[in-house]
């Protein structure tokens, strides 16, 4: 096995996870160097001018003082671009639907003249990025298709992103009113988000039933224009992760992601590993993330009535709801244990650093 050292680019939203990958690298020999990307490779078109001319130093400091045998990123930004120029082999975390991001963003928040233009920009340092990096790693194997659809010529693995279990475990809850279902997720892009508002119909025929949604983002109020109306819906905002999020799970019946497009979503293991069934739209790489029947419940998407039985039905059955719950835990233990995604990692490295 190649003794490797790694340095590690992460982004903000990201980087709790990232600690805790890193560190369980440390733990299998891995020397790892965790830094917040921007921090170290900045330009055009970020809007932090002052930090384009001080962070080109910086991150040539951080390489020869750490002297990394790869970098591993979880977004395409200027670290990325930066590695490339250094010709240090670059490892790419792809944790999105990148390309259907793309279209729905120039279709809605991206319209104005300005904000095209930075939309340029951020796509011309990925497609350099997916084009010249060593690998890209998807995180589901529905992301590879696309991938390999997208970018042809380029080698990937699939690469599901790590949890810690001994993170997720019961608390005292949240004040909230039961029978009760839960929802996080952010509302970032049309494509993804609009598929909430089928909730309307379910808020409508379910009075009886609370709905609470954490999350947010730039689509978050036109959401909420249509989903307020209904007295059983209740808008928490984002929650303190991972604390408040814990709170959240700890309180739920059930977990619902509501989604028109979802790769590998955090919030549906966490949800599973706090024992609680689950509820998914079957799109994108979600019935990877589960097992439909056994740890919840998969429903097609725009289908408000199987919805509604489902949640019905784990709400009223609640040996039904237990067992998937425990069902739920074992799974993502078994399948997205930190350690064996970091050593799946390394074996992924080695291969391409002999």
């Amino acid at each position: 096995m190649v003794k490797l050292k790694l340095l590690i680019g992460g982004s903000s939203s990201f980087f709790f996870h990232l600690k805790a990958f890193s560190n369980k690298l440390n733990e299998l020999g891995v020397e790892t160097k965790l830094v917040f990307d921007a921090d170290y490779r900045d330009g055009f078109p970020s809007r932090n001018i002052k930090n384009w001319f001080q962070t080109k130093k910086k991150f040539n400091k951080l390489i020869d003082e750490f002297k990394p045998d790869a970098i591993f990123i979880d977004r395409q930004r200027h670290f990325g671009i930066a590695a490339l120029e250094a010709k240090i082999p670059l490892f790419v975390l792809l944790r999105g639907h990148y390309w259907s991001e793309l279209y729905w963003y120039k279709k809605t928040i991206y319209k104005p003249f300005h904000k095209r233009i930075a939309l340029w920009g951020w796509n011309n340092i990925a497609q350099r990025i997916f084009r010249d990096a060593t690998l890209i790693l998807p995180i589901c194997e529905y992301l590879e298709k696309i991938t390999n659809e997208r970018v042809p010529d380029q080698a990937t693995d699939v690469f599901f992103e790590g949890i810690n279990a001994s993170h997720w475990y019961q608390v005292e809850g949240m004040n909230l009113k039961h029978p009760c279902v839960g929802l996080i997720q952010n509302s970032n892009w049309w494509g993804k988000t609009s598929e909430m508002l089928i909730l309307k119909k379910v808020l409508e025929k379910m009075p009886d039933v609370n709905f609470y949604w954490a999350g947010g983002g730039p689509l978050q109020d036109r959401i909420l224009s249509e989903l307020n109306a209904y007295e059983n819906f209740h808008f928490l905002g984002r929650l303190e992760y991972p604390d408040k999020v814990r709170e959240f799970f700890s309180e739920i019946d059930v977990y619902a992601l509501v989604t028109g497009m979802d790769l590998a979503p955090l919030s549906l293991k966490e949800a599973q590993l706090m024992r609680k069934p689950v509820i998914a739209t079957n799109v994108g790489g979600n019935p990877e993330m589960m097992i439909d029947g056994k740890t919840g419940f998969l429903v097609e998407k725009g289908n408000h009535e199987q919805l509604i039985e489902k949640i019905r039905l784990l709400l009223e059955d609640k040996k039904l709801a237990k067992d998937m719950g425990d069902s739920g835990h074992k799974f993502i233990d078994d399948t997205f244990n930190l350690e064996v995604v970091a050593k799946k990692f390394i074996k992924i490295a080695s291969s391409y650093l002999k």
